[in-house]
């Protein structure tokens, strides 16, 4: 992993350095400039983190692993991902363990097609330091579910399989700003239903946070930012549960000029990672 890290800040110095042209600028919720150290500084204090990334985007990931590292210097950390599904911690937890490899995690697991070189290195992260890493996400098929029949179609499943979804009935608010975009973003291609989908992802993310959260740690979680963007998604049914912990987010977008936050991502997020829209896509 150092001389991955190496080599990309290398990259990095080569390609940008030179032309003293930044890949991406960090600001608040109300579109100043911060530093990596003030985001830093301020996360360090909450209970939870959630980090919004673009699946594809290099420079969320290179973050993500440096967030992670530095915070653990100070904090006692648990990490989680999207990127694994609940039922797939078994797997997870024995990769962590070393009773297997990693080909045996990926034969095993349905791991994302790019998790060898976007979130193996955090997944290492917690092998190497011996933190606990949780699968929060739904598996999909519940997720599938629930677009074809709604919430309803999850009462079907045998108590066992009810073990890796929150808690049932799903509290549900359709009107929500970002449920209601999805909407509109669909157009005809959407439906009641699958807001759902997107909410049952959102709940359960949600659900294996809190199972997993013990008092005192930092409980640091990769997701989508959409999962989390405006403070709704996950951190919505967070703040339902629990709404004593103190919450910090992070999104992430691109835009063509880095050195001034538009309009429309202001208040995504405490912090918000804007990266130029012309640097290199992992996939």
């Amino acid at each position: 992993m150092k001389n991955l890290l190496f080599l990309f800040t290398f990259t990095f110095f080569l390609t940008f350095g030179y032309a003293q042209k930044a890949p991406y600028v960090i600001y608040n919720a109300k579109g100043k400039k911060v530093s990596y150290k003030k985001m830093l500084k301020t996360l360090e204090e909450k209970d939870m983190v959630l980090f919004g990334e673009l699946h594809n985007n290099p420079i969320a990931h290179w973050l993500q692993y440096e967030l992670t590292s530095d915070l653990h210097a100070s904090r006692p950390l648990i990490l989680g991902a999207e990127m694994v599904e609940a039922d797939n911690q078994d797997e997870l937890d024995a990769y962590l363990a070393g009773t297997i490899d990693y080909k045996a995690l990926d034969s095993t697991a349905r791991l994302w097609n790019n998790h060898k070189t976007d979130y193996a290195p955090l997944v290492d992260f917690a092998k190497d330091n011996q933190l606990v890493f949780v699968a929060s996400n739904v598996p999909r098929r519940y997720a599938s579910m629930v677009y074809k029949g709604g919430f309803e179609a999850l009462d079907t499943l045998s108590v066992e399989e009810k073990a890796w979804i929150a808690p049932l009935p799903i509290t549900f608010d359709p009107d929500l700003p970002g449920y209601q975009n999805i909407l509109k973003m669909m157009g005809d291609h959407g439906s009641p239903t699958l807001v759902m989908a997107q909410a049952i992802k959102d709940a359960t993310m949600a659900h294996f946070i809190l199972k997993n959260y013990t008092d005192g740690s930092l409980f640091v979680h990769y997701n989508g930012a959409y999962h989390s963007n405006n403070y709704e998604g996950i951190l919505w049914y967070l703040q339902l549960q629990r709404p004593d912990l103190q919450y910090g987010t992070i999104s992430t977008v691109t835009q063509e000029n880095v050195h001034q936050l538009e309009a429309e991502n202001k208040g995504l997020a405490d912090f918000i990672i804007c990266v130029d829209s012309n640097m290199t896509t992992t996939y």
